[in-house]
């Protein structure tokens, strides 16, 4: 997927379409519906499309199969959104992009961007469309997310669950992520392990848990107040 990188570890699908992780013993998404979670965890809980203008700037731990990506370009120009898109992801173990694209198609509501950017990941690290700005950082995010220049407006935390992947919820990373917010900026997680919550508290987060989607009883949401 990008020269150098880290090779993606061994998968298995289950369901026909839904990749799970053998280094984590972990689905990339939703065995119900991943769409559905991603619109509704990182999409519907950051307040998007109603946050929406030029230039803002999602960051994301964990771009697995690129799903929030697909998701998040679709919201934007389905509500009309004028000007850029900015989207930076880290990913530890990037998947090759026949499994990427497997995965995706398995996803009728986005096809038609999945053929769109079937054609641009071959310029990764970045890919620029007049509507979106997209940079893929690869290595270990508490190594990158520290050392990376920009700040979001909202935070995708994506990673696997925490107590099968718990290098991506320590509380150094996430108090980096903290610093690597804009004022006002949110972050969501599918997971509301209270250790995270705590974790993203004693960063600076004001933290709430909420509802979560399909079997999960509760999900976490973090706003940066200054």
């Amino acid at each position: 997927m990008i020269k150098n990188a880290p090779k993606g570890g061994d998968l298995e699908w289950r369901d026909g379409d839904v990749p799970v992780s053998k280094r984590f013993d972990d689905p990339y998404f939703s065995l119900d519906n991943g769409l559905a979670e991603t619109e509704y965890v990182f999409l519907r809980s950051s307040n998007l499309p109603g946050r929406f203008r030029d230039g803002f700037h999602i960051a994301e731990l964990g771009f697995g199969t690129g799903l929030n990506l697909l998701a998040t370009l679709r919201l934007w120009r389905q509500t009309r959104q004028k000007g850029r898109l900015h989207v930076t992801s880290f990913e530890a173990f990037p998947m090759s992009v026949g499994d990427m694209l497997r995965a995706q198609r398995a996803f009728p509501e986005v096809s038609d961007l999945v053929e769109e950017l079937s054609a641009q990941w071959k310029n990764l690290p970045h890919i620029n469309l007049p509507d979106l700005s997209f940079r893929l950082i690869a290595g270990d995010a508490r190594i990158k997310v520290p050392q990376w220049n920009g700040a979001a407006d909202a935070w995708f935390l994506d990673g696997f669950s925490p107590a099968k992947n718990p290098e991506l919820w320590e509380a150094s990373l996430l108090a980096s992520v903290f610093e690597h917010t804009c004022a006002r900026g949110t972050a969501a997680t599918y997971t509301a392990a209270g250790e995270v919550r705590r974790r993203l508290q004693a960063a600076g987060f004001v933290v709430e848990r909420v509802p979560g989607f399909g079997r999960k009883r509760h999900m976490t949401r973090a706003l940066r107040t200054v």
